[in-house]
């Protein structure tokens, strides 16, 4: 698999030199900082992907070699973005980016034998779960918009929704793979839908239940969407039933419209979603903002640092709130244009398809599941917050994964990438010393 790594190191060079070009554009528009400084910064940036690429080379020389380097655009993409909005979040995050590669290489270093997680599943369950309530307890929880999502323990502050969606998925993913045959043997047909068997609908309930309780409890849309996605996404690899996700379609939204009458603050979101001109200087600037920036930014944008973020003469001061975080995708749109927000786009989705590539080469039932799972509930992060800008759906406050500001989010998406390309070596290494009827699991969904 030499050339599959070669391939990765070459892949490397372009994204610092992309990182160099947006520095360069950056400080271009700084007449006082014009210098070789974005030369030392691509210089740097490559040497540290360089580093983690030759880490790769030794201990999974079979695995994926194109999702580090798309996930090393992505990330300088970010750092770029962010230096033109603030420097010392661009430091920040380029610190955070040091110490997600380091949990990284120890993921990588200690779960090379992933299977463990399997054993662990209800520890690893009742973590994620924790992880989640965190944010209600007193004198940690910290509110956020009305969501509470943060976390906050002395000088250290995250978001654990962010750890807590890789311990969810690996619970569904060993959950189902030991389950799926009583799912899909027990399944009646009752007018002409494919209803699972009652004694074991269970785990859908309890996981819908879930959902809904997310949205009530630390009113935190985005999550509770993201976490039912993937188990939908799971439960039809591993049955191979579409009347199931049709099923819990249906619950999640007999559930949300329940919630959305009785909760006020969901309430709140949806009337912000629906209406965002009653309010325009109120409740529904944010959303109307970004979509006017979007709007300005035309087919190829005004360029790196030209998007106008404050106004010394407007009364808030700041043109588009949050943009390192919540609207980071529509200041792309702005200073890149509609072809500069479809090139962002194309590398999330180029980094989805290798992940479901890595699911369909795996050979064993968790190995397929656990990449499933993974990739798409990374994909639906993407969906939320960029849906959420364009109001395809209500705004909610999840990062967009590897750009928007945030050490929790990146260090969590490293820890998911370690994960990817660990099942990745093992499913590409089979695949070239054994057959593929010799495999160790039966195909999922064969049923269907």
């Amino acid at each position: 698999m030499t050339r599959a790594r070669n391939r990765e190191l070459l892949a490397l060079i372009p994204v610092a030199l992309l990182l160099t070009a947006g520095f360069a554009a950056v400080f271009a528009q700084e007449s006082s900082k014009l210098g070789n400084l974005s030369v030392t910064y691509g210089a740097y940036f490559l040497a540290i992907c360089v580093a983690t690429h030759l880490y790769l080379r030794i201990r999974l020389p079979n695995a994926d070699p194109y999702l580090f380097p798309l996930m090393a655009v992505l990330t300088a993409f970010g750092l770029v973005m962010l230096y033109r909005i603030d420097e010392s979040l661009a430091r920040n995050q380029a610190n955070w980016f040091v110490f997600g590669l380091i949990l990284f290489a120890l993921t990588i270093q200690f779960l090379r034998d992933y299977d463990v997680l399997e054993r662990y599943r209800y520890i690893i369950a009742t973590v994620g779960i924790l992880l989640l309530l965190a944010p209600r307890l007193p004198g940690i929880g910290e509110q956020v918009n009305g969501a509470y999502l943060g976390v906050k323990i002395g000088p250290i502050s995250f978001q654990p929704a962010e750890f807590a969606k890789i311990a969810i998925v690996v619970f569904l993913a060993s959950y189902l793979r030991e389950n799926r045959e009583v799912l899909i043997v027990g399944a009646r047909r009752v007018l002409g839908v494919t209803l699972p068997p009652l004694k074991h609908f269970g785990p859908m309930l309890v996981v819908w239940g879930a959902s809904m309780f997310l949205l009530v409890f630390i009113r935190d849309l985005g999550s509770s969407l993201m976490f039912f996605a993937a188990f939908l996404a799971l439960l039809y690899v591993a049955t191979g039933r579409f009347s199931f996700v049709v099923i819990g379609m249906l619950l999640f939204l007999v559930g949300a419209y329940f919630i959305v009458a009785t909760v006020p603050h969901v309430h709140e979101r949806v009337e912000i979603w629906l209406h965002p001109y009653a309010e325009a200087e109120g409740s529904g600037y944010q959303i109307l903002q970004s979509m006017f920036a979007q709007a300005d930014g035309g087919l190829f944008g005004k360029g790196f640092g030209q998007a106008l973020l404050h106004a010394p003469g407007e009364p808030r001061g700041i043109i588009l709130p949050a943009a390192e975080t919540d609207t980071i995708y529509p200041l792309i749109v702005n200073e890149l244009g509609l072809f500069g927000a479809c090139g962002l786009i194309a590398t999330y989705l180029l980094i989805t398809a290798r992940g479901f590539k890595i699911a369909l080469l795996a050979r064993d039932g968790f190995s397929k599941l656990l990449a499933t799972g993974l990739t798409a509930v990374f994909a639906v992060q993407v969906f939320v917050i960029i849906g959420g800008v364009t109001r395809v759906i209500p705004l909610t406050g999840v990062t967009l994964p590897f750009v928007s500001y945030g050490g929790s989010s990146i260090v969590a998406n490293f820890v998911l990438l370690a994960l990817l390309l660990l099942i990745s070596d093992r499913a590409r290494r089979e695949v070239e010393t054994e057959p593929e009827s010799q495999g160790r699991d039966e195909p999922l969904g064969a049923a269907a």
